[in-house]
């Protein structure tokens, strides 16, 4: 499958993401920012589904990028909780776009919400609680 009109690597930096990955950054629609995920062979388990893991950290991933990228200079989140309710599996080939948007952005702390799609279909619900420094 190839990545959707709209959407360019995302570039993250390197480690760990990079074997979650790779990631695409899609448009930022009504305040809410949509990252890409393809669905490929190391995401896979043993019941040919994306593991549970790939998409948490997908929705790690989502959610703590739209808090980096809600001012300038680009905030620092560190997660404090993360909640993913997972809905529907994954398959391999499947495209899948997170979207994320801030609910609340205080001094030291962002609370955000949003969800995982495969086209019109919803895999996962998430939330997650940020804290960053200024």
């Amino acid at each position: 499958m190839a990545i959707p009109s709209g959407f360019v690597p995302a570039d993250f930096t390197p480690g760990f993401l990079d074997h979650g990955g790779p990631y695409f950054l899609g448009p930022t629609v009504e305040g809410v920012r949509v990252v890409g995920l393809l669905i490929v062979p190391h995401h896979i388990n043993y019941q040919d589904a994306a593991h549970g893991g790939v998409i948490s950290t997908f929705a790690d991933v989502a959610l703590s990028h739209a808090v980096h990228d809600a001012e300038r200079p680009r905030l620092a989140p560190s997660t404090i909780t993360l909640t993913v309710n997972y809905l529907a599996a994954a398959r391999l080939g499947d495209w899948l776009e997170a979207r994320a948007r801030i609910d609340r952005l205080g001094g030291r702390t962002a609370y955000t919400s949003g969800g995982i799609w495969r086209g019109e279909e919803q895999v996962a619900t998430m939330s997650g609680v940020f804290a960053f420094r200024r």
